[in-house]
């Protein structure tokens, strides 16, 4: 048994027969086959998409940026903190630190 129905609209098209119940089974088997074939195919989509290799920086250790760096940065404007709208490239070898090692401005 094929997992595609091939025949499915030539077979469609003919008038109905009257008792034909084995033909309205076997279309109901081939299209769960079909549903199953697309979760599977949806499945290794998403699987495949989620790739990516988090690693974990502990929070007394700093870190360096890598080449060819770009996210979305926060900068002090007018003393508070505020998202960049777009993302920015960030030069090699530049140090990200943990919040408790830049210091605040106390005029709070």
């Amino acid at each position: 048994m094929s997992a595609w129905p091939t025949d499915y609209w030539r077979r469609s098209s003919r008038p109905s027969q009257s008792g034909s119940s084995s033909a309205s089974s076997e279309d109901a088997l081939r299209w769960i086959q079909i549903a199953i074939w697309v979760g599977f195919a949806l499945l290794a989509v998403a699987f495949a998409s989620g790739c990516a290799r988090t690693v974990l920086v502990s929070d007394g250790s700093p870190a360096r940026i890598g080449p060819k760096a770009k996210a979305r940065l926060y900068a002090r404007v007018d003393g508070e903190w505020r998202l960049s709208e777009h993302d920015v490239e960030i030069p090699e070898g530049w140090y990200l630190v943990p919040p408790r090692f830049v210091e605040e401005d106390e005029k709070r």
